[in-house]
């Protein structure tokens, strides 16, 4: 007995050692990642400064980083003449955040009821097809014709752009699941609502997950290119009335601010993604 205690404590022992090798070796690499990222970003806004400064390129339409950032700071600190920054972000992101729900909602559903029904897929493929072709853009002007130039426009330009995003990777991931693993639920009982639940969704997950990093940016796409069109309130509208009025570091502040954005929102999606397919990441 004490003999097999002692070997006991020296696995766990040694299994908490290679556990923090291995947390150490993801510390570095993620280390190394984010000086590389830092440097790549200093590097092109380093070179940008010093091209304008040194006026091989134009200020007035390139503009400068350092002008840039004076201009986020000052619609942080004054607001915009438009109002306040905060006002603009907060239409902007609900708008974006409307579109995304609807659209991956719709998306998942429209994949899923299509990639189980050979007739439905037969005969609505087509359309799809047809309506993921149009440029969906030049449907902005429409959608504010019916809607007007409040949210709802804006929401149906997103949807438009983030629906078929998701419906193709949905409908491929429930198309990819095991037909054995199907074939041996059904033996086991399953109804149709136990097989979506416990065997196609998850399977079809990560094909859905990994649609929602661009689906999100296609959400924003939709909000900004419908308030660039007509609106009274937005990131994008700040970014017309900047255009509007020649004000480059303007345009490239709206810009800037709508990265960080999109960035931030594609941090949350890999989060979401590592919290519902974790085995995908257990080599890390």
């Amino acid at each position: 007995m004490h003999t097999q205690s002692v070997i006991s404590k020296n696995t766990k022992e040694e299994i908490s050692s290679r556990k923090r090798e291995l947390r150490k070796k993801v510390l570095k690499i993620r280390t190394r990642n984010l000086a590389l990222q830092i440097l790549v970003a200093i590097v092109i806004f380093g070179l940008w400064e010093f091209l304008a400064d040194q006026q091989i390129i134009d200020k007035f339409f390139f503009s400068s980083p350092s002008a840039v950032f004076m201009h986020i700071v000052e619609w942080f600190t004054e607001g915009t003449s438009q109002g306040p920054l905060y006002i603009h972000f907060i239409v902007t992101f609900e708008e974006t955040i409307l579109s995304f729900i609807i659209g991956v909602s719709l998306g998942v559903l429209g994949g899923y009821v299509l990639g189980r029904n050979e007739l439905l897929s037969a005969v609505l493929g087509p359309y799809i097809q047809m309506l993921n072709a149009l440029p969906r853009v030049v449907l902005a002007p429409i959608f504010i014709l019916w809607l007007g130039l409040g949210m709802p426009s804006k929401v149906a330009l997103g949807v438009t752009l983030t629906f078929f995003v998701v419906f193709f990777n949905a409908f491929q991931g429930v198309r990819e699941v095991d037909k054995n693993l199907v074939n041996n639920a059904r033996l086991l009982g399953a109804n149709k609502r136990q097989l979506a639940r416990h065997v196609i969704i998850p399977s079809a997950l990560t094909w859905i997950l990994s649609s929602l990093h661009s689906s999100f940016g296609f959400a924003l796409v939709g909000a900004v290119v419908g308030e660039f069109i007509g609106a009274t309130k937005g990131l994008g509208f700040l970014i017309s009335q900047a255009q509007g009025a020649f004000d480059t570091a303007g345009v490239f502040a709206g810009m800037v601010l709508l990265s960080i954005t999109a960035l931030g929102a594609n941090w949350a999606v890999s989060k979401l993604e590592k919290r519902f397919i974790a085995w995908r990441y257990v080599r890390q």
